[in-house]
């Protein structure tokens, strides 16, 4: 099934889908009259007098230099081969489709300036297969992604690189091979298409799935370690969460209690053993994994703004016959929401450790030291705990 992007109603499912299921994408019907009508806008000011920036000026600390009519395309093209500066290996496959997928669904709100055909064509390359190479390094973020977006965005005009049927090929090469053509760019497109915060976003979102799918096996990866290392239930109750109702605190509680429910292992921790408690990488599993999935909700609620946002400048609101300057490619809050989403994911990290630790540290376990059936004539996973510790 074929999804329509319109700028306003993506998902990070959507994303995910497109970067790694190759699901067809086209542009909304509705959404093309809002885009030609602000590409008409944008016509109607480089036929003009009056500067408007990055239509008929330069940019960044050239934006007071006015450029000549007869320039303004060579004014595109040349923002386009100046900016591709990036460096480091190519972002992996599914970022630079995911990436494609952003760039065309900021661009389909219509407030950018930029032709249908050009998000026609950024959609063809996703839906050909034509993957722009882009060098992992090179965005500072505080300007967006501007350098990355620039290598993807050369493809579009037949220039950069681009891998095509496994083949890394010349941009104008890889579109020949999938039937493509270039485009020759109109007044402020190059702009358009690299103006914002479509490639940390990329990253964002897929590391973001990635996570949460991660915060469902450490509940389950917990709850064995529990059984491995002979735990009880009790400070998973329902009662002990309820006096600190954290939303994630409760689900992980639950899910705990659900996954060890009926366990013959856990039920033994009850009678005869001389242990009142339980270490804290057991006991505090819900209080850590809980916090994790509270901060990974923050991060998806930042994310799901921004992947259905306009971050380019200026904004076209061809309704209002009005071109603004603004500052809606800053990366600020998408970069805050990612070192969040780092925190957390590093703290499901570091008590996974600390049960690796107590389940292969014979003196505490009760199992054979690190888990090994004949310790000393074999180490067992003496130096893989060593490895999850470094």
């Amino acid at each position: 099934m074929t999804l329509r992007i319109d700028g306003n109603n993506l998902s990070i499912a959507d994303i995910v889908s497109v970067a790694r299921r190759e699901t067809p994408v086209a542009l909304d019907r509705a959404s093309e009259q809002l885009v030609r009508a602000a590409a008409k806008l944008v016509a109607e000011v480089a036929d003009g007098n009056v500067a408007v920036y990055g239509i008929n000026t330069g940019f960044g600390d050239l934006s007071q230099v006015r450029i000549a009519r007869g320039d303004l395309a060579k004014l595109q093209l040349n923002l386009l081969r100046s900016h591709a500066a990036g460096v480091g290996d190519p972002l992996p496959q599914d970022v630079t489709r995911a990436i494609l997928l952003l760039r065309a669904n900021t661009l389909a709100a219509g407030r950018s300036g930029v032709r249908p055909e050009t998000i026609d064509l950024l959609l063809a390359l996703l839906n050909r297969g034509v993957h722009p190479v882009i060098p992992m390094h090179g965005s500072v973020g505080a300007s967006g992604d501007l350098a990355p977006l620039a290598h993807a965005a050369l493809v579009l005009v037949g220039e950069g690189e681009a891998t095509f049927e496994g083949k890394r090929l010349g941009g104008a090469e890889a579109l020949k091979r999938a039937d493509l053509r270039p485009i020759e760019l109109a007044p402020k497109e190059a702009l358009a298409l690299i103006n914002g915060t479509q490639v940390m976003t990329a990253i964002g979102c897929l590391a973001l799935h990635d996570a949460e799918v991660l915060c469902t096996s450490a509940d389950i990866i917990g709850a064995l370690s529990a059984e491995a290392l002979r735990a009880t239930d009790e400070a998973w109750d329902a009662s002990v969460h309820a006096e600190r109702p954290h939303p994630g605190q409760v689900l992980v509680a639950a899910n705990l209690r659900r996954l060890v429910h009926g366990s013959p292992i856990i039920a033994s921790h009850k009678i005869g053993d001389p242990r009142v408690q339980d270490p804290y990488s057991i006991r505090c599993m819900p209080q850590v994994h809980g916090a994790s999935r509270d901060a990974l909700a923050q991060t998806r609620r930042v994310l799901e703004i921004e992947i259905n946002s306009v971050t380019d400048n200026p904004l076209v609101f061809a309704e209002e016959k009005r071109i603004v300057s603004g500052g809606n490619f800053h990366g600020q809050p998408v970069a805050i929401a990612l070192d969040l989403a780092t925190i957390a994911v590093a703290e499901l990290a570091d008590i996974s450790e600390s049960r690796v630790d107590r389940m292969t540290n014979g003196r505490t376990s009760g199992l054979p030291a690190f888990l090994s059936p004949d310790p000393g004539t074999n180490s067992g996973f003496m130096v893989a705990q060593y490895t999850a510790a470094a």
